[in-house]
């Protein structure tokens, strides 16, 4: 069974990429054939790789709009066992042109079911807005990790987040659901995050992952120079922060899958 996980958050600038890219390497790392799929239009998580942008001919977009086939595109990473669907600011143009294409919730989910036996994990990175891409990426995807911000406003939005997601369920997906939510950017020194974590796991309670992720250098450098943090710098906190995240996602897909079998 390959576990297909969307990485989303409509608020921006919570982590999204990074923990999808993290946990990418980390899960390939682990020994599990692992896909991440770059569905926003900034690209960040196709940089985050060393991926050289201009040079890509064919990206998610020409998957989503002209039916290229996704082996035409997949390119592998650094990392063994990780590869990558990248993505270019051209995908901005996609939300548009998918409103006129026929079964245009679905544009990704038909285009990638076909690969999905090749890959334990799929990740996606999702933009941080509730469009028809983000759409597509729940309508194919089999469950969500949502990063949240230790921050003011984290809790602004996840309401919205949630409803789209039984919205996606009753309508498109009926297999759907919440895999988690993972607190990011967390500074133990402030009274604020550590509210805000507090409050997240009151009214979440058991969803939230155990893990959290702390505000680091390390994996802002990481970023800056093309690599995930596992390969960066291995023992820092954010690489053991990603590891320990990676075993609870593994633990929750395998014991989905488990119970689903029995």
């Amino acid at each position: 069974m390959t576990h297909v996980i969307a990485i989303t958050n409509q608020k921006g600038g919570v982590g999204k990429t990074t923990t999808a890219v993290n946990l990418a390497a980390c899960l390939a790392a682990a020994g599990r054939k692992t896909l991440l799929v770059d569905m926003d239009p900034q690209a960040n998580a196709t940089s985050a790789l060393n991926i050289d942008k201009p040079s890509l001919k064919q990206t998610i977009y020409q998957i989503l709009i002209d039916s290229v086939e996704p082996h035409d595109v997949l390119i592998p990473t650094s990392v063994e066992r990780l590869d990558i669907l990248p993505s270019t600011i051209d995908l901005v143009g996609a939300e548009m042109e998918l409103i006129d294409l026929p079964d245009r919730a679905r544009r990704l989910a038909l285009s990638l079911d076909r690969i999905l036996p090749e890959y334990d994990y799929v990740l996606i990175d999702s933009p941080p807005s509730l469009g028809l891409l983000t759409l597509n990426v729940l309508t194919f995807a089999k469950s969500v990790l949502v990063p949240v911000q230790s921050e003011y406003f984290a809790l602004e939005g996840l309401s919205a987040l949630t409803q789209t997601i039984d919205r996606v369920r009753q309508s498109y997906n009926p297999a759907l659901s919440l895999l988690g939510l993972v607190i990011t950017m967390f500074d133990s020194r402030t009274n604020l995050s550590v509210q805000v974590q507090d409050e997240v796991r009151r009214v979440f309670g058991s969803r939230v992952f155990k893990t959290v992720v702390h505000r680091s250098v390390k994996l802002s450098e990481a970023t800056s120079f093309g690599k995930p943090i596992i390969l960066y710098d291995f023992r820092s906190r954010g690489a053991l922060n990603y590891i320990e995240l990676c075993q609870e996602v593994v633990h929750a897909c395998e014991k989905t899958s488990a119970g689903a079998r029995t």
